[in-house]
């Protein structure tokens, strides 16, 4: 068993401000799923993307919005908000709030892979 605190992992940089922290699973897939932890700044949004796999994400602070396919218009998220995304569906969210947006997300998957598809963003 392992037993990992948020602390000792490094940050990640994501374009446009955000960080992500790879909890669980590495580049050489030696785990069945990849959890991390993201934290992104006022006005910040992941674009539109799709998994080939399912993710599910949950906002542990700050307010946002989401929008995925098969869902009309966006939906306002916060703490205790849960995004369960299937595989292929085209989602993505935006920080709206003040504070940064911290999600946890869960990639059923070894590997993260990420499909993007910038034409659909505003």
């Amino acid at each position: 068993m392992a037993i990992i605190k948020l602390d000792d992992v490094s940050k990640q940089s994501f374009p446009n401000g955000a960080t992500y922290q790879t909890i669980v699973g590495d580049d050489e897939g030696s785990t069945p799923v990849r959890i991390g932890v993201q934290v992104s700044p006022p006005g910040y949004s992941t674009g539109t993307h799709s998994h080939p796999y399912m993710e599910v994400v949950s906002v542990l602070e700050g307010t946002g919005v989401a929008w995925m396919e098969g869902v009309e218009g966006t939906v306002e998220i916060g703490p205790g908000t849960t995004l369960a995304m299937p595989p292929n569906v085209k989602h993505g969210f935006r920080a709206t709030g003040k504070i940064p947006l911290k999600t946890y997300g869960v990639h059923a998957s070894a590997e993260r892979i990420v499909h993007r598809f910038p034409e659909l963003d505003d």
